[in-house]
Order: structure tokens, then C-alpha cells, then sequence
């Protein structure tokens, strides 16, 4: 069976100092070995999939990437130059590599731009957004021309976990809290969420959103929702679609990145459906070997493990691949 994985990490050399970050939040011969693996695209990774027969990686800048940089002027010149940078790496090795663009969403209309050129020109598949920038979320009205283009371009945004632009009170004297363990989810959660609220899917029916990390737990809250907000104030506003889980059933896609679980994935399949879960490693952080066998060996069935697996990557990003893995 083929496998293609849609959160793969990778940085480069001019990118390492916006990382400075997230180095903060994990033990420190973990991040070593992260940063090691990140920077490496062509030799260890190309090994480590061959040893878990992972046919490909659709790779994407790791976080926060672009978001960190405090210069909108700088931030475009960076998109350009990683873009570019990632085609290349994609041109040597086009049968195991696809990519995700970077976007410079410090100017929204060059983040748009950029966007473009970077689909139609180099071949990106989307794009991937590390949180907040600056703490300016995808729900901002500044942001609606980035979700425009992405809508008629026909790709989605893949919205990635990063430090959040303050911590909640109630993490506060609990810093082993504070990261992809527990914060990092109910942020990117609720930044989802934002999505739905402020209008974003009823301004673009057809925009798509991926979240990794099986969803950051949106699949198993959905009826809970719907019916909190038949009795919540409204304050002003009205969904289009009416329930909170049509708009997760309907705009959003998730990932298995960095869940190696039966029930979750189980749970996931029935809350949103196998069309609209798609396969990831989370790349350094997992293990490739580990996610790959979880996916193998889940009790699904085999149509809803090739969707999975690769069919629903292949028909969401308009990709052609190779044959499965020789040997798998």
C-alpha cells in the first residue's frame, strides 16, 4: 500500500534561528536530534522512509517558521527563497517529494501572491501556517484575500501548532503543560474554531483546512458543540450552515501526524469520515517506523486505510505518484 505523509518537517540553515522557540519547550538532547533530522532532506530521511516504506513527504518549513519574523519585508524575501529552495529539493527527488509553500502573512496581499506562484509556478501543493503571526490569526479580516486565493487555486491551508502569543492563566507555575504535550492542540483547536466563527467558510464554501495530530481533538467534541450552540447567546452571530460540525465535516481535513492510536483514529472516522482523514508522520518528532505500522495495522478496513493511506493526499493536492514502495 502506498503512504504518503502530509506533515513532514524540514528547516535550513538560514531559517534555524526562528526555531529558537520551540527548542525552549523540549529536553534539550531531543531538540539536538530534531534540529539535526530537520536539516537533513536528502540523505538520513530518504533512508528512514525506504526503512518504513514511506512512499512520500509532503514537506513544509517547521514551525513557527515564516510567523516568527518580525519584518513583513524580510518575510516576503524568506517565502520567495525557501519556496524556491523546497522546489528544488522536490525537482531532485520528484517521486518522493512534494511540498507545502511558506507564506509571508506579515503583508497579506504578498502572502497571497506568493501563494500563487508558488502553485502555479513551482508546483506547491498548498500551504502550511505555523499559528498566529504576531498574534494576527487566519480569521482576520486582513487575511480574507490569502483564503480567497487559496479557494480558487483549489488548495488548502494546513494550520500547524507554534507557541501560542501568551499563555493562558490557568498554565501558569505548569510549564511542562505549555507545548505539543497540551497547549499547542487547544490552541490551534480554538484557532480553528475562529475560523468557523468569523465567517471565514461562509465567506469561502469551498476554502479547505487541514489540521494534523488527528484533528486536535475537533472530531470527538462535535455533537457537544452543536448542542451547546443550540442554547449559547450568539452575539451576533449566525452560521451559514447552521451546526459547528458541518463546517469540520464539510471544509476540514486531519491528519494522523503524531497519533499512533486505534481509538482516535477510530473515533475520527466516525465523526468526520474516511474521505476527509489523510496519513502524516509529524517528521522529526515521530518515528516514521512507528506511524507507518500504526496505519498498517489498524483495525480498518482496507478501503478506509488506502484513503488514508494515500488516495485521499492524491485527489486533495492533485498529486501523481510513484507505485507503491518496491517490496511493500
Amino acid at each position: 500500500m502506498k503512504l504518503i505523509g502530509l506533515e513532514e518537517h524540514f528547516v535550513t540553515p538560514d531559517l534555524v534561528g526562528h526555531g529558537t522557540s520551540t527548542a525552549s519547550i523540549a529536553q534539550p538532547g531531543a531538540w539536538a536530534e530534531a534540529s539535526r533530522r530537520l536539516l537533513d532532506l536528502t540523505e538520513e530521511r530518504l533512508d528512514g522512509m525506504d526503512a518504513a516504506s514511506l512512499d512520500m513527504q509532503v514537506l513544509s518549513l517547521n514551525s513557527p517558521g515564516l510567523q516568527a519574523e518580525k519584518d513583513p519585508a524580510a518575510a516576503v524575501r524568506q517565502a520567495i527563497t525557501v519556496n524556491d529552495f523546497l522546489t528544488g529539493v522536490i525537482a531532485e527527488h520528484p517521486d518522493r517529494f512534494s511540498g507545502f509553500a511558506a507564506l509571508p502573512l506579515q503583508d497579506p496581499r504578498a502572502a497571497a501572491d506568493e501563494l500563487e506562484r508558488a502553485v502555479t509556478q513551482l508546483g506547491l501543493r498548498g500551504a502550511l501556517v505555523n499559528a498566529h503571526t504576531h498574534g494576527r490569526y487566519l480569521d482576520d479580516p486582513a487575511l480574507r484575500v490569502v483564503w480567497e486565493r487559496a479557494e480558487h487555486l483549489d488548495v488548502p491551508l494546513y494550520l500547524h501548532p507554534a507557541n501560542g502569543v501568551d499563555t493562558a492563566h490557568v498554565l501558569s507555575g505548569h510549564p511542562e503543560l505549555v507545548g505539543p504535550m497540551w497547549s499547542w492542540g487547544i490552541d490551534t483547536a480554538t484557532h480553528a474554531l475562529r475560523l468557523i466563527f468569523g465567517g471565514v467558510f461562509d465567506d469561502f464554501p469551498n476554502a479547505k483546512l487541514l489540521l494534523g495530530h488527528m484533528g486536535e481533538g475537533l472530531p470527538y467534541v462535535m455533537w457537544r458543540m452543536d448542542s451547546r450552540w443550540e442554547f449559547h447567546a450568539h452575539h451576533g452571530i449566525e452560521l451559514k450552515r447552521e451546526r459547528p460540525s458541518e463546517y469540520i465535516r464539510h471544509n476540514l481535513y486531519i491528519t494522523t501526524s503524531g497519533v499512533c492510536s486505534p481509538a482516535p483514529l477510530l473515533t475520527a472516522l466516525l465523526s468526520m469520515g474516511a474521505d476527509h482523514i489523510l496519513f502524516g508522520t509529524d517528521y522529526p518528532f515521530e518515528d516514521m517506523e512507528t506511524a507507518t505500522k500504526f496505519l498498517r495495522d489498524a483495525p480498518i478496513s482496507d478501503a478506509d486505510r488506502r484513503k488514508i493511506g494515500h488516495q485521499n493526499a492524491e485527489k486533495l493536492l492533485g498529486l501523481t505518484t510513484a507505485p507503491a514502495f518496491a517490496g511493500v
